[in-house]
């Protein structure tokens, strides 16, 4: 016996298809239709049928959708997964390092259990949590995942829903929590069909369909949002979710809904006994995100911030274009002001939006460890014409400074998948559907994109529907063991190992940390209480006067000399040392 639901409020008839025999379900009066129907338990076959419309519809709210987002759902029980973490106890934010994936490029086969395989990879790399792209129903074969329309189900391209827990109770038992990358600003192009059920949609963006969320009938629409991110949480295990682009939801209810999913996700922390984070990806530059809301805030833990990726981008490569064009201006000054500030932006010009930008952060009452720093990511790969790492643009030496100085930082680090050993293989922008003129609307849309932030026509940006724009995208684990990637491995590895073993690494206070920079010569200095990250990214060797003698060289990328109150560092290298 199985209780069906779905929410319909405009609908005068609404039948629920079981195994091909349809049975007619009654509305409580609120926009609910129920029914309950015998021998239809796990891996039964279920579809809605809409007034006259004999157009079978997948729930909503699937479960499971093993053959696509287009055909019937099934019914999925939670209780029939046996896990095994029974003694785990989470992971927090602060303090942890974070390590971004994509299961369909992590590995050769691309599903979840070929990734439980490279799990100790990670154990032994130092991560403490693994951020996946989102792995929800998507229509078609590849895509980074931002396209799901079935939120509730797990896409089969990975293995499916079973599949999954298996990977988080793999994470768990070596000690790794798992973030989940979850998209509420908007629906894929192809297998949304919410909109035929409610007033699920309310206007558009850049990317599809936006949700209701402050709209007439929009209450429904709220619970279809934070019951999916609960969902995760609590029946599949994960210890956080990474909410896509929240600066594209649009809501005017006084208590916005992000603020309305922390105070949920904090009810649902206080019964599992775990802590669970919430991470904003934010265009906003408005610290109200991640400052509490005893404070006024929505009270989310923590929020990537591209402001110290695009300051730390723009020293080490000296791109100046689109959005960059800022940081470049402001050069290693501006790196110190981003070291001690988080936002470059802060209620000041932004030449590339051509308006005023951000406001300021409090460094006194909101810690640093609610900032996420990272030299790259999928965005800021992906999103290049050609998906080209900083290993094409940089050379080994400084690909370690910048590592040394995310590491050293006051933020909570981020690796992108491969990053740690200097990954040669690009990450491009794929997709697959099955409908031609939306493959051709996807690639003019991307080459269009890339054009507006100033790569010009002389460069060829790859289909991203063509099956090698996939499999090229994939990680070469052989380059771990071969130079220099071994070598940018091994440092990867101690600066996480120093970071955990030195607290001054991790103070999180941001008014505590200093940075000295010399723009001529191209050096970095931060002060990390006792310590001194010391970074030269000029080509020449140079020698950094700090004030006070150097008692211990803890950490470098190349033989450095520390004389009394001086440090000597080749050219594009760092060292990290401790003061009498």
């Amino acid at each position: 016996m199985t209780d069906f639901a779905v929410w319909a409020p405009h609908r005068d008839q609404v039948r629920v298809l079981v195994d091909g025999a349809a049975h007619p379900m009654s509305s409580d009066g609120a926009g609910w239709w129920h029914a309950t129907v015998e021998d239809a338990g796990p891996g039964t076959a279920y579809a809605f049928l809409l007034d006259d419309d004999e157009t079978p519809l997948p729930d909503p709210r699937s479960r499971w959708q093993p053959t696509g987002v287009h055909g019937a759902s099934r019914v999925y029980d939670d209780s029939g997964f046996f896990w095994t973490d029974q003694s785990w106890t989470g992971r927090q934010l602060p303090g942890s390092v974070l390590y971004e994936l994509h299961i369909g490029t992590f590995t050769p086969d691309g599903t979840f259990d070929a990734a439980i395989e490279r799990l100790d990879h990670l154990v032994a790399l130092g991560i403490d949590m693994v951020e996946v792209l989102p792995v929800n129903a998507v229509d078609g074969p590849r895509n980074w995942g931002y396209d799901g329309v079935g939120w509730y189900a797990v896409t089969e391209n990975y293995g499916g829903p079973d599949a999954f827990k298996r990977f988080v109770d793999a994470c768990h038992a070596r000690g790794l929590g798992v973030v989940l990358d979850v998209v509420y600003n908007h629906l894929g192009p192809s297998g949304a069909y919410l909109d035929r059920f409610g007033p699920y949609f309310a206007g558009s963006n850049i990317w599809g369909p936006s949700v209701n969320l402050d709209g007439p009938h929009s209450e429904q629409v709220r619970r279809f949002v934070i019951d999916n991110a609960l969902m995760w949480l609590r029946d599949f295990h994960v210890d956080g979710l990474r909410l896509d682009a929240v600066h594209a939801l649009r809501d005017t209810r006084a208590s916005h809904v992000l603020e309305q999913l922390s105070v949920e996700v904090e009810a649902l922390s206080t019964h599992v006994g775990r802590p669970l984070s919430l991470i904003a990806e934010s265009d906003l530059n408005d610290p109200r995100m991640i400052t509490a809301r005893e404070a006024g805030g929505y009270g989310l833990h923590g929020q990537w911030t591209d402001d110290i990726h695009h300051t730390l981008h723009t020293a080490l490569t000296g791109e100046a274009q689109g959005y960059y064009a800022d940081f470049a201006a402001a050069g290693l000054t501006g790196l110190a002001h981003v070291f001690t500030r988080a936002f470059l932006h802060e209620g000041t010009w932004s030449s590339f939006r051509q308006r005023n930008h951000g406001a300021a952060v409090d460094t006194r009452r909101i810690p640093g460890h609610r900032f996420l720093a990272y030299l790259q990511n999928h965005d800021q790969i992906g999103n290049r014409a050609t998906g080209d790492r900083l290993t094409e643009t940089l050379s080994p030496g400084l690909l370690a400074c910048g590592a040394a100085l995310v590491f050293g930082s006051p933020f909570t680090p981020m690796l992108f998948m491969g990053e740690e050993w200097g990954a040669r293989t690009p990450w491009q922008f794929f997709s697959y559907f099955p409908d031609p003129a939306l493959r051709d609307a996807v690639r003019e849309g991307r080459t269009a994109e890339f054009a507006d932030h100033g790569w010009g026509e002389d460069v060829a940006v790859p289909d991203p529907n063509a099956e090698s724009t996939f499999l090229d995208s994939k990680l070469d684990w052989d380059e771990a063991a071969s130079e220099p990637h071994a070598t940018l491995l091994k440092v990867h590895r101690e600066l996480i190992a120093l970071r955990k073993a030195w607290p001054e690494l991790s103070d999180p206070w941001l008014d505590e940390v200093e940075v000295d920079v010399d723009e001529a010569v191209r050096t970095v200095v931060l002060h990390r209480g006792r310590l001194r990250v010391a970074c030269n990214l000029g080509g020449d060797a140079v020698t950094i006067a700090l004030g006070t003698p150097v008692a211990r060289i803890l950490l470098a990328s190349e033989p450095v000399e520390g004389e009394a109150d001086a440090l000597s560092l080749p050219p594009e290298s760092f060292a990290i040392v401790q003061l009498s």
